[in-house]
């Protein structure tokens, strides 16, 4: 079985043209021959921006690029039509598609109500910082441009349990409803992260639940999608994707994908939510990017042997879904953390060529940023081949110098010419002997990244002493799969 890897196919900057879903139909094919075995879909649904917004300002669900509503029919990324092609032209290519959804907070209302609320302090949500006062607030969703098809569910304050604008004194607050709590499951950022944006969606209002829950399936019938990527869990009762997610197996299949962004430096916390959650989804790695962007901006005095410590990856594998970087991360961007562009190679290699977690892609590391003047990755489309064709067979770690680390995958039958030695190193150039496996004795290895033009001998015993360059990473494999990936490869 081809390792899995999967494309986060979009960054913030995408034009504003509409096009992006047909852009998908052309490149699924291109997509799947570069190793690629699943793509991770922007939001599809209005939002409250219109053709302006990237998805997660939600307004209906509804609209996935249908209805003249929020001054457009088309969404940022097209119409309905050409979205419901890109993903078979995915499907068709034995591409597994994610579709983004977002849960937490709706945007853009239709209408104000006036609602009874108690404002709370924005560093400890438990807190009220004032006595009842009437606001006015965007909290009723009536949908007129699309009149009620496929569903006449309308949304007004009850099914929320809070907001942060108050229209009659046009100001900015964090109001909860009169007869709501904040949710008492949640991250416990500001005490209480229950609330993050917009009109907050109250998951203890059975009329909410059951909305959402008949839009899961509705959304399921009309795209077919493989899988859900789920924004902003941690502000989510943690309760309630385990049963959503279970009421959207029974109706889609048990091996339904799901993974979460649970956007935490604290290891703890993620693994308190698989367990809580029965881990029903995979997480993003999130200690593991800032594992990545720790050691690439420490000057070369991070300790390499414990890049993977507090990683998810290495506490839960089977639940990580690891990444360099993302839409969140990238410059201009609320969560920014972009790792800088010496150490993606080596943070790439160490997602992409090890056995454990599921590697997500960065569209705009595989593409590039051209609002931030940003190229492609150096040796990205090399590495996923590279994990695609020879990432297999057991695995040997050296994670044994504070500058210079690396490991082994022995290969194995089922892929020819499997087997590879992997050294990377944060500071200055270096070297380590290292065990391919007797099988490989007397054969020539050779550097797929090309920054060595010598080979290195394999011994009887299986060794060799594989380099690499300073602030660099090296790929050491076989003279037929370096041949390979050179023919492959552009």
């Amino acid at each position: 079985m081809t390792n899995p890897t999967l494309l986060q196919y979009f960054e913030w900057y995408l034009p504003e043209n509409g096009l992006h879903w047909q852009l998908c139909q052309t490149q699924a094919q291109a997509l799947k021959a570069a190793g690629i075995t699943g793509v991770w879909l922007p939001p599809a649904y209005k939002g409250a921006a219109g053709k302006n917004s990237v998805g997660y300002d939600v307004y209906d669900t509804y609209d996935l690029g249908e209805f003249q509503q929020k001054g457009t029919i088309a969404t940022k990324y097209g119409t309905k039509e050409d979205y419901e092609k890109a993903v078979k032209a995915f499907q068709d290519a034995g591409i597994e598609v994610l579709a983004d959804i977002v849960l937490n907070h709706m945007m853009g209302a239709d209408e104000m109500e006036a609602v009874m609320v108690d404002e709370t302090s924005v560093t400890n949500r438990e807190e009220d910082i004032s006595g009842k006062q009437e606001i006015t607030a965007w909290t009723k969703f009536n949908f007129p441009g699309r009149a009620d098809t496929y569903s006449d569910f309308h949304w007004n304050a009850s099914h929320f349990s809070g907001t942060d604008w108050d229209e009659k004194n046009k100001r900015n607050g964090i109001f909860r409803f009169d007869g709501k709590h904040w949710n008492r499951e949640t991250d416990t950022e500001n005490v209480n992260y229950d609330y993050l944006m917009g009109a907050d969606l109250d998951m203890e209002n059975p009329e909410t639940i059951k909305a959402v829950t008949d839009w899961g399936k509705w959304y399921l019938d009309q795209i077919h999608m493989d899988g859900f990527r789920l924004d902003a869990v941690k502000h989510i009762s943690f309760g309630f994707y385990k049963n959503w997610l279970a009421e959207m197996r029974r109706y889609a299949g048990e091996n339904f994908f799901a993974v979460g962004e649970y956007w935490s430096k604290d290891l703890a916390k993620m693994l308190h939510y698989l367990d809580v959650t029965e881990n029903s989804m995979s997480l993003f790695d999130v200690t593991l990017h800032f594992s990545f962007l720790k050691a690439a901006t420490s000057d070369g005095n991070f300790d390499m042997r414990t890049i993977f410590d507090n990683s998810l990856v290495k506490a839960r594998p089977a639940n990580a879904v690891t990444f360099v970087d993302n839409h969140d991360t990238q410059p201009g961007q609320a969560l920014y953390s972009f790792i800088p562009a010496w150490f993606k190679p080596i943070a790439y290699a160490l997602i992409l060529l090890r056995k454990d977690g599921i590697p997500c892609v960065f569209y705009g590391d595989y593409y590039g940023i051209p609002h931030d003047q940003i190229p492609p990755v150096l040796h990205l489309r090399k590495l996923i081949k590279l994990r695609e064709y020879y990432a297999y067979g057991e695995q040997i770690d050296y994670l044994d110098d504070p500058s210079c680390i690396g490991f082994v995958r022995n290969g194995d039958e089922a892929h020819p010419d499997s087997g590879m030695a992997v050294l990377l190193t944060d500071s200055i150039s270096g070297s380590k002997r290292m065990q391919v496996g007797k099988k490989f004795a007397g054969s020539l290895f050779w550097d797929a990244l090309g920054h060595f033009s010598e080979p290195v001998s394999i011994d009887n015993d299986g060794f060799g002493e594989f380099h690499v360059d300073g602030g660099s990473v090296s790929v050491w494999v076989t003279e037929p799969a370096y041949r390979k990936i050179y023919t492959t490869v552009v």
